[in-house]
């Protein structure tokens, strides 16, 4: 008898390009409604052109936020194109969040090329954000079926957190790095959670509520994502300080040099320990660290265990992930899936 062949289950890179082509048809048909200045700039934010109109090839980003949308419709027993349209929405807010968040940030640089705002100056690129943001809200109010309105009363509550979490990103800037009112590692990961968590998880909830998943399996996928999240953004703020810059597109250093409140220093700062005390005493001054100065304050990061900090946390964060899938039934092939993608986003380099 011949042995029945192994079926293999496809590789996170893998997930992604698939999701990616069922989502690209319908992510350009929306960037396509646009003004077409508003068009021209959204597609050079999502990699697809340069500035001068000129097509990029291959360049469109991971797409974890389509592909979570997709999966998690899938993992609710429904076909992946009933998540298409909560797919683009969720990558149309999450380029306008790119978009605005340079500009407050003050970046020129992401992923090796200029930034909206740098290559088309700040009010076209706020304007840029601003019809995403309403495309996003449109596309989902016009999704076919009966699930439509949920689906937006998702994304607009994901909408309040997102910038909740913005603006006390922001205020963490103007707190002091020690001493009563110094920014604690718990508070940086409840902005991290709204930030960053809150859009990951709305992805991966949202295509089970455009499926007409039970709100149990919903709510369990949301709470995926957002854990998720957690752990993206604390590896994200490893890579702004320890990343290579020819794969993160930007200095190495580079969180360190512009005295920004981030997970590994955080927790840093709170360690009892010398090097923790030199750490406190360097940013204190706060003084913009040149070349030699940030240098010194990684290792002292590294030395006070900031390091291994966003590496434990992001693995409690993966953990708190399966467990939440745990919770409800779910289909096998795209549950695994989902948890194939979880450590690949952590172990990522850029």
């Amino acid at each position: 008898m011949t042995p029945s062949p192994v079926t293999q289950r496809a590789t996170p890179p893998e997930v992604l390009a698939r999701c990616r082509d069922l989502v690209r048809p319908a992510l350009v048909r929306a960037v396509r409604r646009l003004h077409p200045w508003h068009a021209e700039m959204a597609a050079f934010s999502l990699g697809w052109n340069a500035a001068d109109g000129t097509p990029v090839p291959g360049s469109q980003g991971k797409g974890l936020r389509q592909a979570l949308a997709l999966l998690g419709t899938e993992a609710a027993g429904a076909p992946a194109r009933e998540g298409v349209v909560g797919a683009v929405a969720v990558e149309l807010i999450h380029v306008f969040s790119l978009i605005h968040d340079d500009i407050m940030d003050g970046d020129e640089t992401r992923r090796q090329r200029a930034t909206a705002w740098k290559a088309y100056g700040t009010g076209p690129a706020v304007l840029a954000g601003d019809a995403l943001f309403a495309a996003a809200v449109q596309t989902l109010a016009e999704a076919p079926g009966p699930h439509g309105a949920a689906a937006v009363r998702l994304l607009a509550g994901t909408l309040t957190e997102l910038v909740r979490g913005q603006a006390d990103d922001l205020l963490f800037e103007s707190r002091p790095w020690t001493g009563p009112e110094a920014v604690r590692p718990h508070e940086y990961r409840w902005m991290a959670e709204h930030k960053t968590g809150a859009l990951l998880g709305c992805a991966a909830g949202l295509g089970a509520v455009l499926a007409g998943a039970p709100a149990t399996t919903a709510e369990a996928l949301t709470r995926a994502g957002r854990h998720l999240g957690v752990a993206f953004q604390a590896v994200d703020d490893l890579l702004g300080i320890w990343g290579d810059p020819e794969v993160t597109g930007k200095p190495v250093h580079n969180d360190l040099r512009r005295l920004k409140k981030t997970y590994p220093v955080l927790a840093a700062l709170t360690a009892d320990d010398p090097a923790a005390r030199r750490l406190a005493a360097l940013l204190d001054t706060g003084i913009p660290l040149d070349d030699t100065t940030a240098r010194r304050a990684a290792g002292l990061v590294e030395e006070a265990g900031g390091r291994r900090a966003v590496v434990t946390e992001a693995q409690q964060q993966l953990e708190q992930a399966r467990r939440s899938l745990e919770d409800v039934p779910l289909a096998p092939a795209a549950l695994g899936e989902i948890l194939g993608l979880l450590p690949f986003v952590v172990d990522r380099t850029g």
